[in-house]
């Protein structure tokens, strides 16, 4: 297999969804142990990729999600309850992006109030 052009792996890492972290180095990241994402991952709020290993493997946006979790986790909230907060967080930002997206006038639509 040739190897990547420079430019391309630059944009698999500026890429929010590309897997680019270890169990290890995605919970020194966010400051949990391995145990932690297993837990997620089994509470189905993040599925990590696998590599050819199958190691396991997270993106930034897996990292964001973890995150939020582990912070309602150490305020106390049940493992569960607090997987199931993020993804109703997230839910209702995409809701929010795409209510603002509909809401913004397109380029070029003709406007039948006009």
């Amino acid at each position: 297999m040739p190897p990547e052009s420079p430019s391309r792996a630059t944009d698999r890492l500026d890429d929010d969804d590309y897997p680019a972290y270890t169990m290890g180095r995605a919970a020194e990241m966010i400051g949990a142990t391995p145990g932690f994402l297993r837990a997620i991952g089994e509470a189905r709020l993040i599925t990590p990729l696998r590599s050819e290993g199958g190691h396991r493997r997270y993106s930034r946006y897996q990292l964001r999600i973890a995150a939020r979790a582990r912070e309602l986790v150490d305020a106390g909230t049940p493992i569960d309850a607090a997987c199931r907060i993020v993804i109703l967080e997230d839910q209702l930002e995409e809701a929010l992006r795409l209510n603002e997206e509909l809401r913004r006038p397109a380029v070029g639509r003709d406007d039948p109030d006009s």
